[in-house]
C-alpha cells in the first residue's frame, strides 16, 4: 500500500548513493522514484548529516496540479508532474512542501509544491563533471 503523499513526504531517485550502513525503508512510488516511509525531509538531513554526507536543500519550488475528483489518484498524477520537472534537473531527491485540494468553478483539483532537494557525500553542490559538461555546452555551435 502506497503511503499518502503529503507536507515532508520525501521522494529518492532510484540508484541514488547513499552513505555506507544508511537504511532507508522506502517502497516504489513512480518510474525511477520511491518514497521514503516514516522519514521526512528533517529526518532525512539529520540522517544524512550523522553520515557526514551533505542533504542540499535547494530553494526552487517546483509547483504542479491535477484535476480530479478522486484526491489520492489526483495528488499522484500533480506528483508525476513535479517529477517530470525534476527530470530536466540534476537533483535526486525532492521533499513534498503543500498539497491543497481546491476547488475552481465547481471543478476539484489538486495542486502539489515540492523542493528539489540533493544527496552528496561532498558539501560543494557543483559537481566538477557537471562543470565540464556546461562548458562543453557552451561551446558547442549553436
Amino acid at each position: 500500500m502506497t503511503e499518502k503523499i503529503n507536507a515532508g513526504t520525501v521522494l529518492i531517485k532510484v540508484g541514488t548513493i547513499l552513505p555506507e550502513g544508511l537504511q532507508l525503508d522506502s517502497e516504489q512510488y513512480s518510474k525511477g522514484w520511491k518514497l521514503l516511509k516514516n522519514l521526512d525531509g528533517k529526518g532525512l538531513d539529520r540522517k544524512i548529516s550523522e553520515a557526514g554526507w551533505t542533504l542540499f536543500f535547494i530553494a526552487n519550488e517546483v509547483n504542479a496540479t491535477a484535476v480530479g475528483s478522486d484526491l489520492e489518484k489526483t495528488t499522484r498524477r500533480a506528483v508525476k508532474k513535479v517529477i517530470a520537472h525534476m527530470k530536466s534537473e540534476r537533483f535526486n531527491c525532492l521533499e513534498v512542501v503543500q498539497v491543497a485540494g481546491k476547488r475552481f468553478l465547481g471543478l476539484p483539483y489538486v495542486a502539489v509544491s515540492a523542493h528539489p532537494r540533493h544527496i552528496q557525500e561532498s558539501m560543494s553542490l557543483l559537481h566538477s563533471k557537471w562543470v565540464a559538461e556546461w562548458d562543453r555546452a557552451k561551446l558547442a555551435p549553436a
